[in-house]
């Protein structure tokens, strides 16, 4: 009777070491297939929308190759709990990525980044423009912010982001900087508010492309603020008569004489209604604190730059040798 008891133990106990090593064999497996090279040849772009299921992830898998045994990526997901660290966002999965791989990419990887750029004095309905065009983002640009609020800068986005949302980015970035830079300018200015430095700072940005002169220009318009003289700049008639777009002429001695026009400083006294671009953070900055200058004049000296002077005399001199260069480039053109 003891010797049957012990054959049906022995039985019983070999039948729970061939489960477990069945098991055993079964997991180990399963890891070699978790941790396995997948079947993607070269690296590809998964695009996880915001609502995403794991069914739908591992759908998206699949069409772009990177997994070849459907089912496997979900039941993994969920007893693991990748269905809560999912993400929103495009992700690079590498070449031969395998599923844990996979995982790790759409829990901890960064998302791909996209990138527009609004350059320096570009008008706001040319930053909308860019904005429109560019690329994986969603919807429409919405209405169009005042002139001059939207910052030029590099944004970064995600594929699916709002272009209403970058445009707000970009006016949010803005008011952010004037808010920066405001309590530190000087104590005498002839602006008295933001909005009367961020209009000034945009002609400060129309009128030179020169990083370093920006300080010195900036001293020329505030001199003249002083002392109540118009300031006289080009690119303010010409947002008044294109609305900043290029006008691929000259300005006409009928524009220059037109006092209907509120952007023609030539005939209107002080700052012009509204901005006529979007400035920059040097251009806010030397607008703010301007060069220690007693300049009122300036003019290109055909270097990219210009030449400044402190009285009409020396300006003279100084538009008589740049109309000397001008002809010379034209008998040499």
């Amino acid at each position: 009777m003891r010797s049957g008891q012990d054959g049906f133990l022995r039985i019983i106990l070999l039948l729970l070491l061939a489960v477990l090593a069945a098991t055993a064999l079964v997991g180990f497996l399963a890891v070699q297939k978790l941790q396995a090279d997948g079947p993607l040849d070269e690296p590809a772009v998964i695009w996880v929308e915001r609502g995403d299921s794991l069914r739908r992830v591992e759908e998206k898998l699949a069409i772009l190759g990177a997994i070849d045994e459907p089912g496997m990526f979900y039941y993994y997901g969920r007893a693991t709990g990748l269905a809560e660290g999912l993400r929103a966002g495009e992700f690079e999965v590498p070449a031969g990525a395998s599923l844990q791989d996979i995982a790790t990419v759409l829990t901890e990887a960064d998302p791909i980044l996209r990138f527009v750029t609004i350059p320096e004095g570009v008008t706001v309905a040319q930053a909308m423009r860019l904005i429109e065009a560019a690329p994986m983002l969603k919807g429409d640009v919405g209405i169009a912010p005042p002139e001059g609020t939207m910052l030029p800068e590099t944004y970064a986005y995600e594929r699916g982001e709002t272009r209403e949302a970058l445009v707000a980015r970009t006016t949010s970035a803005h008011q952010a900087l004037v808010d920066e830079l405001w309590p530190n300018r000087a104590s005498d200015l002839p602006v008295k508010t933001k909005e009367e430095a961020v209009i000034l700072a945009s002609i400060v940005e129309k009128e030179t492309a020169v990083p370093e002169e920006r300080p010195r220009v900036a001293a020329v318009f505030t001199n003249r603020l002083r002392r109540g003289m118009r300031l006289q700049s080009d690119p303010t008639i010409i947002y008044g008569v294109t609305g900043g777009e290029p006008m691929g002429r000259g300005i006409r001695r009928s524009e220059l004489a037109n006092a209907e026009n509120p952007y023609n400083t030539y005939r209107v006294g002080g700052l012009p209604p509204t901005p006529i671009a979007n400035p920059g953070r040097e251009s806010l900055a030397a607008v703010l604190n301007p060069a220690d200058t007693n300049d009122l004049y300036f003019v290109a000296d055909g270097t990219g730059g210009h030449a400044f002077a402190a009285t009409l005399r020396e300006h003279n001199a100084n538009v008589a040798r740049w109309r000397a260069i001008e002809r010379a480039r034209k008998q040499g053109g």
